[in-house]
């Protein structure tokens, strides 16, 4: 324990420089975050747009699907209005299943966006101070008393930001509960009028 007590003999002369941080390391640090947080920016709007894509095909396949069950009704001569509850109990279950599937994609875009949005808060933190470093070392400053400012923190939007995620989830499920009501209304009027 006696050896930790001990002064060092030089470590006073040296102590000043032991903080310090190359200014060619402060850059590439900060430009390595910056380079990161742009790549995961680009990657989570790739998983946005390929989700969208998956998004719009449910709805292409859903409605596709829906014509076919209205094409059936309104052509069959033996369905009658005691059958209702067949293109009913149909349409229920692919309502749901189709409920599920949008839910489903929804969150992951929501994910996505949530993430790329903490991205991109981050890269701009992080260019930010990569600004005021700049401006700091070509006026005569010196990294020393900035460790701080090397640190670069995951950032994360404010708690409003989810009311957008919200809407939009309002939005598709009010869509998806006006057609089913459409559908099940013209099913009704088709075999019972």
């Amino acid at each position: 324990m006696a050896e930790y007590d001990r002064p060092a003999t030089n470590s006073s002369h040296h102590h000043h420089h032991h903080n310090m941080i190359p200014k060619d390391a402060a850059l590439q640090a900060l430009n390595t975050i910056i380079q990161l947080h742009f790549e995961k920016t680009l990657e989570k709007k790739r998983a946005v747009d390929l989700q969208k894509k998956e998004l719009w095909k449910l709805f292409h396949l859903f409605f596709l699907f829906l014509a076919l069950v209205f094409l059936g009704q309104a052509q069959s001569t033996r369905l009658q209005c005691r059958h209702c509850w067949m293109p009913i109990g149909l349409l229920s279950m692919a309502h749901l299943i189709f409920y599920v599937s949008v839910a489903q994609t929804l969150r992951c875009i929501n994910g996505f966006k949530y993430q790329r949005r903490c991205h991109k808060l981050t890269l701009g933190m992080a260019t930010e101070r990569l600004r005021h470093l700049k401006m700091r070392l070509s006026s005569g400053g010196v990294v020393d008393e900035m460790g701080d400012e090397l640190e670069i923190h995951y950032q994360e939007p404010p708690e409003n930001y989810f009311g957008k995620f919200k809407r939009n989830w309002a939005l598709h499920f009010a869509f998806l509960i006006f057609i089913y009501g459409f559908m099940v209304s013209s099913s009704v009027v088709l075999l019972c009028f």
